[in-house]
């Protein structure tokens, strides 16, 4: 048996095993339209009935000893890598990861779980000074079940850095995955899990439209939701999670800039630029989706850039060599050419790409741009790259603040500049040298304004602030006198 065995997942959901489903949802491959399975819905009852059973289990896990939950942690990882390359094969097939993509995005499966391994044995709490003759600590607790609602397009990933640290710390978690991508990010997490050792109710997997999505949030057991998706969806859950005093980490959209510092060797500056835009389609938060080039270098970078983005291809990865693989359905592809059309309408010029190619799109490089265009102002989520100038730093900061989010930004140049620019500009993240795509399970990952609400994952502290609750204890060696 493997761990992706159809016959065990086939048509099914996991909640206290795998259950037969009332419904069913086509697992299609994006590239050809082909289906590769089918996964079993869950419904909104199903949520409920999970919930109560993940709040049961959550006590039991929570008491387990430290060592025995980073012991499946551990394990975890180790199948993840055993199991690496049939894994891959999903992430290419479903998500339409070309295959450096998707076995990247396996190894930080693999880090994500041994990273997380550390957090039953992490310190989680202090010892505080009191006024009175007592002890006074501040303690860490789980918070109890978390919602971990998770994107189609680092589907593994997206979904494992919150439920990886959440049942590390102590929690159980209901997993809702995208429908798209259901296997890679949901049956995927849950086999390996259940192959690892972890008790019975402890994860539930619970694919399904947007009522069962509603009720991840709105089940009473429920004190955390993890949500990785689209802006306007993140407000909603935040809003509702707000009116049910209930924690929500949103990671959301962004509009990511790589600023060009002058002086900047042009052609590092331009494959840096090709990478962060077209890694994966563009399909990614932290997509370079704004290139803001010293005018010195504006011509120069754009003919580089443009020269790259016409040599890479675009196809099937799962049977050709290509370096973009198809969008992940037709309403996105067609969203993401009528964003380049409307831009080149209003004045944008093509350097490069700007055509549907199959299924699809073609590395795209745009100039000529007004901030005033949609390719400018929206997260296009597709592989365009957008270019305009600056003058100077304190116009480089205006241009790069003028968005609306705020996840991460790159500067290439001058160390001392990029600094400098640093300093000004408001970002999660900020790479210096580097483009804006970037993700280690052991660095906090987040970002700001309508990004998100900071870093919520990665790393011991985000990770134990994010799945835990703390706690105010004392101790007095004897009964305390009171006046009454």
């Amino acid at each position: 048996m493997t761990v992706l065995d159809n016959d065990v997942w086939s048509r099914r959901f996991f909640s206290d095993g795998w259950k037969d489903s009332s419904s069913e949802y086509p697992v299609l491959e994006p590239a050809t339209g082909a289906q590769l399975g089918v996964v079993g819905l869950a419904t909104a009852d199903d949520v409920r009935r999970a919930a109560s059973r993940a709040a049961q289990a959550q006590r039991e896990w929570a008491a387990t000893a430290p060592q025995q939950r980073a012991a499946v942690l551990r394990r975890a990882g180790q199948i993840f890598s055993e199991y690496s390359a049939g894994i891959e094969e999903w992430l290419v097939r479903e998500a339409g990861s070309v295959r450096a993509k998707a076995a990247f995005e396996v190894e930080l499966a693999v880090g994500e779980c041994f990273e997380c391994a550390g957090l039953p044995t992490h310190p989680q709490g202090e010892v505080l000074t009191s006024e009175d003759a007592r002890w006074s600590f501040a303690r860490r607790r789980p918070a109890g079940v978390v919602s971990v609602i998770a994107p189609f397009n680092f589907p593994l990933i997206l979904g494992l850095r919150s439920v990886a640290p959440a049942l590390a710390l102590g929690n159980a978690v209901l997993l809702k995955p995208d429908p798209r991508t259901a296997v890679s990010g949901g049956v995927v997490i849950a086999r390996v899990f259940e192959e690892a050792g972890l008790p019975a109710g402890v994860l539930h997997l619970l694919p399904g439209d947007a009522s069962v999505g509603q009720a991840v949030v709105e089940a009473p057991e429920v004190r955390v939701i993890s949500f990785t998706g689209s802006t306007p969806v993140g407000r909603a859950i935040g809003e509702q999670a707000g009116r049910l005093l209930k924690r929500a980490h949103l990671e959301l959209g962004g509009n990511n800039a790589l600023v060009v510092l002058p002086g900047a060797d042009v052609d590092k500056a331009a494959s840096a630029g090709a990478f962060g835009s077209y890694l994966h389609q563009g399909q990614i938060c932290m997509t370079t989706g704004r290139h803001i080039v010293h005018e010195s270098l504006l011509e120069e970078y754009t003919a580089a850039l443009a020269a790259k983005a016409k040599a890479l291809p675009v196809g099937d990865p799962a049977r050709e060599d290509v370096a973009l693989g198809p969008i992940i359905d037709r309403g996105q592809l067609e969203r993401i050419h009528g964003i380049v059309t409307g831009s080149v309408a209003a004045g944008a010029t093509v350097a490069a790409g700007g055509e549907i190619a199959g299924t699809g799109y073609l590395a795209t490089v745009l100039a000529g741009l007004t901030t005033d265009m949609p390719a400018w102002r929206e997260e296009i989520f597709g592989p365009v790259a957008p270019v305009m100038g600056f003058s100077d730093i304190e116009d480089a900061a205006r241009i790069v603040n003028d968005c609306e989010y705020g996840l991460s930004v790159g500067i290439l140049g001058d160390v001392g500049t990029a600094m400098k620019l640093a300093d000004r500009i408001d970002s999660g993240k900020v790479h210096i040298n580097e483009q804006t795509v970037s993700d280690e399970p052991n660095a906090p990952f987040g970002g700001v304004k309508a990004s998100g609400t900071g870093s919520r994952f990665g790393g011991a502290a985000a990770n134990i602030e994010a799945f835990t609750e703390g706690q105010w204890v004392t101790v007095r060696p004897d009964i305390a006198d009171y006046p009454f």
